[in-house]
């Protein structure tokens, strides 16, 4: 075998509470994760005696280390002790870039997966995320995956119940958001309400899509900005076309609205569209099995 071709999946938060601030300067997170079908494709070559480098679709995605792709084979071919070894990385990338979807996250991990078949190296899904964990907070849980809960920095991860199947349409306004200047605004604050992740994770149970969507928050919407008048927007959008709940995912700037009416999430699509051009629709992603 001489290429892997692997999908990365989107990220999106169906709950992201921030319960404080760790010593070492990092925050402690608690999230219900979730992936879903909107996907970058991923094919990795092994190149013998090369550098690891990456190629993609996007001319403004760097193809160096700075490239999370191409720091994840680095870190792979270290952890594993394969001396002499690169990976030409090919990334056609359809997650929109700076919304808080993971998709630099999603593109190491699934450089984990696809050097773990081509090196036949047999890593556990436990091994991986452990140096996944290394790359950056997301990449552990896009290793496999699904429905899960993430705490500590985002790297430490629990397996949930699934979400119920539904309709997604995600849509992000034409401007990203600075994670380290939203999370200095975010000690500056006092935030007025956390999101009931407990009460998530027994509707999870339940498979009360409706009772999940309503419980939805992220408490990054709480920190001023004066681009969230375009999110509030977007939002009110998905919830007039239907939307069961609406959320900005990650630290943003896309928001997400969960559909149980395949026809209005279409027709929020559309509508949708026709102003941002970084729409799309997807689905509930179950986990990957490594």
């Amino acid at each position: 075998m001489t290429s892997v071709n692997e999908k990365a999946y989107a990220k999106i938060n169906i709950s992201l509470d921030v319960t404080g601030k760790r010593p070492d300067g990092y925050h402690d997170m608690l999230m219900v994760m979730q992936t879903i079908t909107l996907c970058d494709d991923i094919t990795v070559v092994l190149t013998p005696g090369e550098a690891s480098r990456a190629e993609c679709n996007l001319r403004f995605v760097p193809c160096d280390e700075r490239n999370l792709a191409v720091r994840a084979a680095n870190a792979f071919f270290a952890h594993c002790g394969v001396e002499n070894m690169g990976a030409h990385i090919k990334m056609q990338k359809r997650i929109p870039v700076g919304a808080g979807m993971a998709g630099g996250s999603s593109d190491a991990a699934a450089v984990l997966r696809a050097l773990n078949v081509l090196c036949k190296t047999g890593l556990s899904c436990a091994q991986l995320e452990m140096i996944a964990a290394e790359i950056g907070s997301d990449v552990a849980f896009c290793v496999s995956g699904g429905t899960q809960l993430a705490s500590g920095r985002g790297e430490i991860l629990s397996a949930l119940l699934p979400m119920p199947d539904c309709e997604v349409v995600v849509c992000k306004p034409d401007f990203s958001v600075s994670t380290p200047e939203l999370f200095r605004r975010l000690d500056a604050v006092k935030l007025r309400c956390h999101p009931d992740t407990q009460g998530i994770i027994e509707l999870l149970s339940e498979g009360d899509l409706p009772k999940i969507a309503r419980r939805m928050y992220n408490v990054f919407e709480d920190v001023p900005d004066r681009r969230h008048n375009e999110i509030a927007g977007i939002k009110s959008a998905m919830l007039d076309g239907g939307a069961l709940g609406a959320v900005m995912t990650g630290t943003g700037s896309a928001v997400f609205g969960l559909y149980d009416d395949a026809a209005a999430a279409r027709k929020t699509f559309d509508a949708l569209r026709r102003e941002w051009r970084s729409t799309a629709m997807a689905k509930i992603m179950p986990r990957i099995e490594v």
